[in-house]
């Protein structure tokens, strides 16, 4: 019997279902190994696409699609997320076989993709303070998410053709500019630590760059983890950002979701790296460069910038829900947050370091 209970799904929310008669007939005529589908539950986790689970009589899928009311030529590429997949799974085994992409409007209104399931152990913000988990476990199972990270960073993306997914020559300029952008498009209140970071990121771009395949979204609710041994890694989800660009953007944003014990809850809603036995944020810099090889003496660049895009994230669900596109309360409540990490930013800023 395992330690820790799987991941599992639940009752889809109102106004998320989908049409199983729909898409039932559309696996028949493309993916008849599937079979029929004769339950669909939903993933309760994340804020973004929505992730559901489809049973059928002799395996488990899973499907994803970007949310209701969301603009799915943009930010929620299907498509593009399924390429990833394609492209990722022979060369790193850490992914779910990716099974089928449909573009067709006309079975639930967006385009989704279906793929395996990877069965494991998801820690979450929301559920790993129940589960008592040991300083030791922490301890191994936080190493374990960057030494994984440093892997991803090694994968070569010449002979891997992972290059096709990004274009590293500008990359900074472009990220900063677009989220800066983004925010503003979706700005419902003013907050001036916000405004003011994306004027210092603005005027502070890095010279350099390590160009690298990037996940873009890198933190322990997007890994699976074995059910006996939670050190170890046999999945990543949620790949709808990866691509090739700056590795520390990668280290920068998965160091804005390591909150430590002494940070606001606002940080401390996005992870669980405050319980006891995490590595510290200056933990993680110093194995990431241990075992990368990598210069990350400008790292508090990257770590800003990583606060910055997750309120813009933040900014972009809540105007969702504040222009009545989605009824679920967690968006609602999200201004707070989007405040707290504008916070969080300007007084590493003001401090010098992360």
């Amino acid at each position: 019997m395992s330690l820790y209970k799987t991941d599992a799904a639940t009752n889809v929310r109102k106004g998320e279902e989908l049409n199983i008669q729909k898409l039932n007939l559309y696996l028949s005529q493309n993916c008849p190994g599937i079979g029929e589908v004769l339950e669909v539950t939903q993933f309760s986790g994340g804020f973004s696409n929505l992730t559901y689970c489809l049973k059928t009589a002799t395996n488990d899928y899973v499907l994803r699609r970007p949310p209701f009311g969301a603009n799915i030529k943009s930010a929620h590429d299907m498509g593009r997320e399924f390429k990833v997949l394609s492209l990722l799974k022979p060369v790193y085994n850490k992914v779910p076989t990716p099974v089928s992409f449909c573009e067709d409007l006309s079975i639930m209104e967006a385009p989704f993709y279906i793929m395996e399931r990877m069965e494991g152990v998801i820690l979450r913000a929301s559920n790993a303070p129940r589960l008592q988990l040991t300083p030791e476990v922490l301890r191994l199972s936080s190493e374990a998410l960057i030494d994984n990270l440093v892997t991803l960073h090694g994968l070569d993306i010449e002979s891997t053709g992972l290059i096709q997914l990004g274009k590293p020559e500008g990359y900074m300029q472009r990220q900063v500019e677009g989220w800066i952008k983004r925010y503003y498009n979706s700005e419902t209140d003013k907050i001036e630590s916000l405004d003011k970071i994306a004027d210092w990121l603005k005027a502070n771009l890095p010279d350099a760059q390590h160009d690298a395949f990037i996940h873009n979204d890198y933190k322990y609710d997007n890994v699976v983890l074995n059910p006996d041994n939670l050190a170890d890694i046999i999945g990543v989800l949620d790949w709808e950002m990866a691509t090739v660009g700056d590795a520390l953007m990668d280290l920068g944003g998965t160091l804005a979701y390591w909150s430590e014990a002494d940070d606001t809850d606002e940080i401390k809603f996005f992870n669980l790296t405050w319980l006891p036995g995490n590595l510290t944020r200056k933990e993680v810099i110093e194995r990431y460069a241990a075992k990368s090889g990598r210069d990350v003496s400008n790292i508090l660049f990257y770590y800003i910038f990583g606060l910055y895009k997750n309120a813009v994230i933040a900014q972009q669900i809540y105007a969702r829900w504040k222009q009545g596109h989605t009824k679920d309360p967690r968006f609602g409540a999200l201004l707070p947050i989007i405040k707290g990490l504008g916070n969080k930013a300007d007084n590493a800023l003001d401090a010098g370091k992360v």
